[in-house]
């Protein structure tokens, strides 16, 4: 039976594809006692033949897609599920203490997972997170559980979730994923802007689109009117198809326009920036005309992953963005890990309100080894084109101030081991905080630029939750109090000789779906 529904128009574009519904399976386990100690074996050794054959499936097409730097962690869970140690314990379990495998596993992979997170060797402490992704495979075999993950996706559908994190979004491939619909989840949150620079189509805030989706089932997401159709009739479909047809031969129409002068009708000139999450999305900025990147958000490198990455594996990330944008402004924001961006093998406190908490440049001055492995990977960088570094969540002038501190230092060491850096980056913050835009006239005279990071800077202003639809009526862009902070931010810049750039939904609210802009004095 058909099904409309509702929900917030994130991401512009038609999906017209089949459901898949992604919950998080129940892995609950009933320990039971065991007489048929063969057949337990027998269950484990297909669990693990199975999970291997699934890893492997995996973790080829990791290789060819993303690289083998990529593929990696599904070589350390394939070592793990070959471990003697750890699977002769599970084993051993089974025969010792009479239980079920189930019970087994979950008894072993627990005293392995804490183990390893005791153990002083930071590369140990990562294997913490190995045992628990593998367990967590085996074990849904093990109780004949679906285990769907949006990286093993290998055809055209539609994805149905209660919401989706970063780091899911990260997985997906837009060559299979045509859209997704999911019951929570506001027009800026991360993995919404993360899906409008993959042009993938979204609809979030549908409340009960996960309740009354079934996998296989016919599935229209519109993501500009904000509405989702399951199972739709034909004629639903030829609409459709025809909406779908007219929005891709509108975007074409667009694309003329790449490259061409960037004039307000008022004769000011402007720099239309594009919004980045990975090396591989510069084709897209060059492709549609950006004249730089306005935000790298550099911390989709360290997600999907179970370790931090190396300053190698930074530096090259950071040298090909610079390098295919060709002398073009580069502006790289250091890492903004918290609220809704969590890395699993980074130990981060519970908070009651994690987007007020620990996160970003908070993270990185205390964390600091973390920091200037990611400066020192920059800075090594910036002599490959036009680099610009951006601090986020700056809300003191004594943040800012350590952040440059540490940064000089970082470059000082570099320059004395006789390793090139580029004597021009210009380094800038994010005003995302009221406390900085009230204060802008005084960080004017200590950075380079601003970017007004509008997002969140509506969501503290207007104290709602960027990822609350029940609150996103306050997302009012244009309420004065809004305007009066973006116009003072402008006038200290301005005033300072600097220029100020704007980044976030508040920047792309046109139907081009535009990621950034920068307005330059």
């Amino acid at each position: 039976m058909t099904e409309k529904m509702t929900g917030i128009a994130a991401s512009s574009g038609i999906a017209i594809a089949k459901a898949l519904v992604l919950k998080h399976p129940d892995l609950t386990i009933e320990r039971r006692t065991i007489v048929d100690k063969d057949t337990e074996q027998t269950r484990l050794n297909d669990a693990l033949a199975l999970s291997k054959e699934e890893l492997e499936a995996i973790k080829e097409k990791a290789e060819k897609e993303l690289g083998q730097d990529k593929a990696a962690i599904f070589s350390a869970h394939l070592l793990v599920l070959s471990d003697p140690e750890f699977v002769g314990a599970i084993k051993q379990k089974i025969d010792s203490d009479h239980i079920c495998a189930e019970a087994a596993l979950d008894d072993v992979s627990k005293m392995f997972i804490q183990l390893f997170e005791n153990m002083d060797n930071e590369y140990m402490k990562e294997r913490a997170a190995d045992v628990r992704d593998v367990s967590k495979r085996l074990l849904s075999h093990l109780l004949g559980v679906t285990f769907t993950s949006p990286s093993g996706i290998t055809e055209e559908t539609v994805i149905i979730a209660e919401d989706l994190t970063p780091s899911d979004t990260a997985q997906l491939n837009r060559k299979y994923v045509k859209g997704f619909a999911t019951d929570v989840g506001g027009r800026t949150s991360h993995s919404v802007i993360m899906s409008r620079s993959m042009e993938i189509p979204a609809v979030v805030g549908t409340k009960t689109v996960t309740a009354k989706a079934e996998d296989g089932m016919m599935t229209i997401v519109d993501g500009l009117a904000g509405e989702v159709i399951l199972d739709p009739t034909a004629e639903q479909l030829a609409a459709y198809r025809k909406k779908q047809a007219a929005f891709i031969a509108q975007r074409e129409e667009w694309k003329k326009l790449a490259g061409l002068s960037t004039k307000t009708k008022d004769g000011v000139q402007v720099e239309l920036a594009a919004n980045i999450g990975n090396p591989g999305d510069v084709e897209g900025v060059i492709d549609n005309g950006g004249e730089a990147i306005g935000l790298y958000r550099t911390e989709f490198l360290y997600m999907d992953r179970d370790k931090l990455p190396t300053e190698e594996e930074q530096f090259d990330a950071y040298k090909a963005v610079l390098e295919k944008m060709e002398g073009k402004p580069v502006i790289i924001r250091t890492l903004d890990i918290g609220g809704d961006k969590k890395l699993s093998y980074l130990k981060l406190p519970e908070e009651m309100n994690p987007f007020l908490g620990f996160r970003a440049i908070r993270l990185c001055l205390e964390q600091q080894e973390l920091f200037r492995t990611q400066l020192r990977a920059l800075l090594r960088a910036s002599v490959y084109g036009k680099l610009r570094i951006m601090f986020p969540m700056i809300a003191t002038l004594g943040e800012l101030r350590q952040a440059k501190a540490i940064l000089h230092e970082e470059k000082e060491k570099l320059v004395t081991e006789g390793i090139g850096v580029n004597d021009d980056i210009q380094v800038g913050m994010m005003v995302e905080i009221p406390s900085a835009a009230i204060l802008a006239d005084r960080f004017a005279k200590e950075v380079d630029f601003f970017s007004i990071g509008t997002n969140d800077l509506i969501q503290y202003t207007m104290a709602a939750d960027r990822m609350n639809e029940r609150v996103s009526y306050l997302y009012q862009p244009c309420n004065p109090a809004i305007l009066r902070l973006v116009g003072r931010v402008i006038d200290a810049a301005h005033k300072e000789g600097k220029w100020a750039g704007m980044c976030g939904e508040m920047a792309a609210r046109s139907n081009r779906d535009s990621a950034a802009f920068s307005a330059r004095s």
